[in-house]
This record gives C-alpha cells, sequence and structure tokens, in this order.
C-alpha cells in the first residue's frame, strides 16, 4: 500500500455509497437464514451488485480525471485527443 495521503473529493460519495452496500448485503444474508423467497434475494443482491459497481465506476473515473491528467498533460494534440476519446468512452463501461 502507498504511504501517502491519497483523497479526492469523490471518495467520500464512494464510501458512503459502498456502506450502503454493506448494509444491503447484510439484509441478503439475514434473508437467506430465514428463507425468504429466491426472488426476494436476488432483487436485493441485484441492489447490492449495482452499488458496488457504481462505486468502482465512479472510482475509475476520477482516477481518469484526476491522476491519469497528471502524467498525461505535456501530450499534445492527437495524443492527448485519444486520451479525451479514451475517457469519453470509458464512460459506456
Amino acid at each position: 500500500m502507498s504511504e501517502h495521503l491519497h483523497v479526492h473529493a469523490s471518495h467520500p460519495q464512494i464510501v458512503k455509497r459502498l456502506k450502503r452496500s454493506h448494509g444491503h448485503l447484510r439484509t441478503v444474508i439475514e434473508m437467506l437464514e430465514s428463507g425468504r423467497t429466491c426472488l426476494d434475494i436476488a432483487q436485493q443482491l441485484h441492489a447490492v451488485e449495482k452499488a458496488i459497481s457504481q462505486a468502482k465506476k465512479t472510482l475509475i473515473q476520477d482516477h481518469l480525471d484526476h491522476c491519469l491528467d497528471d502524467v498525461v498533460s505535456p501530450l499534445e494534440g492527437d495524443q492527448r485527443r485519444s486520451l479525451d476519446d479514451f475517457k469519453d468512452i470509458i464512460k459506456y463501461l
């Protein structure tokens, strides 16, 4: 792990989303233990999956928008346009 503090403006939002996911996951476990229907459990798991996926997407997008820009900011012209195109297209993943 890195020794220096690395915090972005999006990190509190990501933490909040992951804590919510943690609560949903705990609910899924309780639902399984109490014998809830598979449909109910699947719906709850879907919510957990979407929340974690969104947290990951936000983290990666933030990294591209801030950390990567620091490294490639000296690039010019076509090289810079290629990176900008990459940052635009990755939003669709």
